[in-house]
């Protein structure tokens, strides 16, 4: 297969990147670098040469859209800007990235004849919904301009599926982590964050009592789901958007007890570390726990790591590489 994967140089694009030059497909990579690394991608161009292609470049720029997608057949549309509390404080270009972006990839790919479109949706899409487990097709109010932006993406995706038959897969990633997320930064998501942290020695805080919880997705699964959506010959399982998840509920509280009890296997005094309890974080949700049945029935998609499993992978892997 010839494949492009949007935001290539992030932690889930080049993890999808690797796996696919991996399984012996045509990858370009289109990335900006403005949340991606270059470090991500060094091992991949230096092994695979013949079938690794960096293209830099901005999914907001059509005629960058346009280059990428040329000679492709399938497209994995990982970039975006992500995070909340981002969103929350420059939602202008959120929005120019996450909509207009996408935006201009539909229409690039629809106009190089892109045989299939999948797409990184998100769980913020059900907003303030207050059912659990989250179910495709019930979803509540958005909470932030990161919600509004991908609950617009699948809307997209969904007309142009209807207007111009192109096939689109959405999937709504929960929480995921593993290798190669980003702990530094403002926006760092909350495990590789509290990982720097213990390894520092310092003190992470949680945000509230630390009760609030998240189906937490370890990457392997993420990685396995896009293979699934690739794939995928049931024209049922087309045209629609798919929880990407374990199914499983852990709190921040559970969160950070693992992490210690992980950790501390590599180095004993983190058992030690006192952790620290904020407020709240505007537009964040309680509780968020996914059905996997959808994408189990009709993508054939069976996650093999537990949220345990996964995170005891990534200490590991931030062990070594941090």
């Amino acid at each position: 297969m010839k494949v492009l994967v949007t935001g290539g140089a992030g932690f889930i694009g080049s993890n999808l990147c690797e796996r696919l030059l991996k399984d012996g497909n045509e990858v370009v990579c289109l990335d900006n670098f403005a949340t991606g690394h270059i470090e991500n991608l060094l091992p991949l161009i230096n092994a695979y040469p013949q079938t690794f292609k960096l293209q830099v470049g901005d999914i907001r720029n059509i005629n960058d859209c346009r280059k990428a997608v040329e000679g492709m057949e399938y497209v994995l549309h990982e970039g975006a800007l992500g995070s909340v509390p981002r969103s929350i404080k420059d939602p202008v270009t959120t929005n120019e990235t996450n909509i207009s972006g996408f935006l201009n990839m539909l229409v690039a790919s629809r106009d190089a004849g892109i045989k299939r479109f999948i797409y990184a949706a998100s769980s913020s899409t059900y907003g303030d919904s207050k059912s659990l487990p989250k179910v495709e097709d019930v979803i509540g109010k958005p909470l932030s301009p990161y919600a509004i932006t991908k609950y617009v993406n699948e809307l997209y995706a969904d007309v142009f599926s209807r207007t111009y038959g192109m096939e689109t897969i959405g999937l709504r990633y929960f929480n995921v982590f593993g290798r190669r997320q980003d702990p530094n930064g403002a926006y760092a998501a909350v495990i590789p964050l509290f990982v720097k942290k213990f390894m520092a020695h310092e003190s992470p805080v949680i945000n509230g009592d630390g009760e609030y919880s998240r189906d937490f997705t370890y990457i392997e699964n993420v990685v396995q789901m896009n293979m699934c959506a690739l794939a995928a010959t049931n024209p049922d399982a087309i045209n629609q958007v798919y929880n990407t998840a374990f199914g499983e509920r852990t709190t921040l509280n559970q969160l950070v007890n693992y992490l210690k009890e992980f950790l501390s296997q590599y180095d004993p005094e983190i058992a030690n570390i006192e952790v620290l309890h904020g407020p709240n974080r505007a537009g964040d949700i309680p509780h968020s726990l996914a059905s996997i049945e959808k994408a189990r029935t009709l993508l054939g998609y069976d996650p093999q790591y537990s949220m345990k499993d996964g995170l005891r992978e990534a200490v590991k892997w931030y062990w070594e590489n941090l």
